[in-house]
């Protein structure tokens, strides 16, 4: 493969060599990200499935994960992303779906409507992407943007192993290293605090949802105002996260997670913006060249996948 320009930031699949910096990385996450704990085994059994998933021939999603870094022009892991190709494979992907529903009585003369949730299946086949973060020094020249692009520029280099709908499943509410939703709704059937369970979720995987979560509908005016105003409530980091997802067509339809409520968006996997711009340029690196400026590039698939923004 021919070699990148020299002192650009770019974008590449992680290797085992990166553990030490994504352990820091998700040192500063401050919690709630499953996709980056701060658990050194289990960042490491994340590295070795993406590279097993990159060595593996496919035709068709399965259960594969795809671990993305940011390399800065300094050589440094300053952002990862990852892709989870398809939900519900191994087991079953859970969410709320927000639904209304109104009560009249002619007698009383009053009405009543209010939000339900229901505990939904409705994303398993779907492919997610998800686990961005940057260094908060790396916050700025568009890395954000190159880093979040990036998934779509891998899924367009590997349309096979992906499905017909990506979700993303942003950060919801937490305040103080809390959430208001997950103390009211999950946290009395778990026994357990926000943090911990998300930390359990990202080493040993959600089936504990299943065994333990509330199955009935559940009427949002019962709980308190704290945890109903963050239904579908963004965490202030999510936010930047949130418009590049609407900026590239994900829309938010009523469903929302089941640990922070944080609001889940999808959109159709051919019609989110840079996917459906990319085309194939006949030309070999470092000489490849566009007549667009800041134009993002990809070359190489699986362990040699590479993705960089053209200079002005």
């Amino acid at each position: 493969m021919s070699a990148l320009p020299a002192g650009r930031p770019f974008v590449r699949p992680v290797r085992e060599d990166d553990l030490d910096s994504l352990l820091d990385l998700a040192g500063l996450t401050g919690g709630g990200m499953t996709n980056l704990p701060p658990d050194r085994a289990t960042l490491a059994e994340k590295i070795a499935r993406s590279e097993a998933a990159l060595r593996a021939q496919i035709t068709a999603p399965q259960d594969e994960f795809y671990l993305l870094v940011l390399e800065s022009a300094q050589g440094q892991v300053v952002g990862t992303a990852s892709l989870f190709s398809r939900l519900g494979a191994k087991w079953p992907f859970y969410s709320y779906k927000v639904s209304r529903v109104t009560h009249v009585s002619r007698d009383l003369e009053r009405t009543f409507s209010t939000r339900i949730l229901h505990l939904v299946n409705d994303f398993d086949g779907a492919s997610e992407v998800g686990g961005l973060f940057l260094h908060p020094e790396a916050r700025s020249g568009g890395l954000g943007a190159l880093l979040a692009r990036s998934r779509y520029m891998f899924i367009a280099q590997h349309r096979q192993r992906f499905g017909e709908v990506v979700i993303a499943d942003l950060r919801g509410w937490v305040e103080n290293g809390t959430s208001p939703f997950w103390d009211a709704v999950a946290g009395p059937f778990f026994g357990s605090g926000f943090l911990e369970a998300d930390l359990h979720n990202a080493v040993h995987g959600n089936q504990f949802i299943a065994d333990l979560m509330p199955r009935y509908p559940i009427y949002t005016s019962m709980l308190p105002e704290a945890a109903r105003s963050a239904i579908g409530r963004p965490h202030e980091s999510s936010v930047p996260a949130l418009r590049m997802l609407q900026a590239e067509g994900f829309a938010h339809e009523g469903y929302c997670d089941i640990f922070d409520a944080g609001p889940t968006v999808q959109a159709r996997t051919d019609r989110i913006r840079t996917f459906s711009l990319c085309r194939p340029v006949a030309a070999a690196l470092p000489t490849l060249r566009t007549d667009e400026p800041r134009a993002l590039l990809a070359q190489g698939q699986g362990a040699g996948f590479r993705v960089w923004q053209e200079a002005d």
